[in-house]
């Protein structure tokens, strides 16, 4: 559910509405401590109203939401903050002209930019790097290789990041055709595992855990990245607010990064606050955050990401969207490499 791409835009503003489970809320934070102090200068000259939205996923968003920290840098906005459950939700919030920005997946990113949504929207920021937190979890203990999966029920949420990675892995092993693979969401995924319908899935937490208690893990999203198939987590914004507040997004940026390097310094502090606003324990939110890779805002910008890589991954994505008939066309290169905006993360990156 988390990165499945939405399948049906007719439902865009009714899904958009019921998709936000805190819509509304300004004061979001749980935080408990003294006050974080602005990292940058604070800015009193922004007086808008900015609409975000965010996945329990544990990484910098959280952080920022719960420290408060746009409040503090920007003392005469206001924020709202809602929770969506994927990030096929978050492309009809855009659709329906709901959201500001928004955390969705590289996948639902490459889909609204691809036919025929072309939906303009601007990447501004790399919330994660996936890595051991998307993985591929088989039931028989034996099974210690994607090559001894050949002939077994593989679930996956298509067109997501795992599906994405799943594949890639597949064709690793030469097994494309030798599989078969069965369409569940994350819920469905752990009844089908306990009936005994299939016999592996690629999937994300909580699920991954559950799955784990029984089975072992045969790939993840770290070895498909490293064979050539990264996925990420990303914030995309709406091109006309990008480009009406351009200062606006620079602040947001170095919120964003400020809480990158939390996370590198000082992991137990970072897990403190995303454990406050995902509602588990702080252990358990330490183990969450090893499931994935962080970047701050100088290495965002370079070309591996940002600054170049990121508009042909996303096209990359679009393609393998396209041959899984959940696209009608692939755009241009140009249309992906312009979907990415560098600007803040160089300008945060360069202070």
């Amino acid at each position: 559910m988390r990165r499945t791409v939405a399948a049906a835009v007719a439902g865009m503003l009714v899904l958009a509405l019921t998709g936000c489970v805190e819509s509304g809320r300004t004061d979001s934070s749980r935080y408990t401590g003294e006050q974080v102090a602005c990292p940058i200068p604070v800015d009193e000259s922004f007086t808008g109203s900015v609409r975000i939205g965010y996945q329990d996923i544990p990484n910098g968003d959280l952080i920022v939401k719960d420290t408060g920290l746009l409040r503090t840098c920007l003392p005469h906005g206001t924020f709202t903050w809602s929770t969506f459950a994927s990030g096929g939700d978050v492309i009809q919030a855009f659709g329906a002209g709901s959201l500001d920005i928004g955390l969705l997946g590289s996948a639902p990113t490459a889909r609204a930019l691809s036919v025929p949504l072309r939906q303009d929207l601007k990447v501004i920021w790399i919330h994660d790097v996936i890595q051991g937190a998307e993985s591929l979890v088989a039931k028989d203990p034996s099974i210690t290789s994607v090559a001894g999966l050949r002939g077994k029920r593989i679930a996956v949420p298509f067109a997501s990041t795992a599906h994405y990675s799943l594949t890639g892995a597949l064709a690793a092993a030469e097994l494309e055709r030798d599989v078969r693979l069965v369409n569940l969401a994350p819920d469905a995924i752990l009844g089908a595992w306990k009936g005994g319908q299939i016999d592996a899935a690629f999937i994300w937490e909580p699920t991954l855990s559950q799955l784990l208690s029984d089975g072992r893990v045969v790939t993840s999203a770290a070895q498909t990245a490293a064979a050539g198939r990264p996925t990420y987590d990303l914030a995309g914004a709406r091109g006309e607010f990008v480009s009406a507040n351009p200062k606006f997004v620079e602040v947001w940026t170095a919120a964003q990064h400020w809480a990158v390097t939390r996370i590198i310094s000082d992991p137990t502090q970072a897990a403190t606050h995303i454990a406050a606003q995902l509602g588990v324990t702080v252990d358990d939110a330490r183990k969450q955050l090893a499931g994935y890779g962080y970047l701050d805002a100088p290495t965002q910008a370079g070309a591996a990401y940002l600054g170049g890589q990121l508009g042909a991954d996303l096209r990359g994505t679009a393609e393998f969207l396209l041959s899984q008939g959940e696209v009608q066309g692939v755009r241009e290169r140009e249309a992906y490499a312009g979907a990415v905006y560098p600007a803040a993360a160089a300008a945060v990156g360069a202070k």
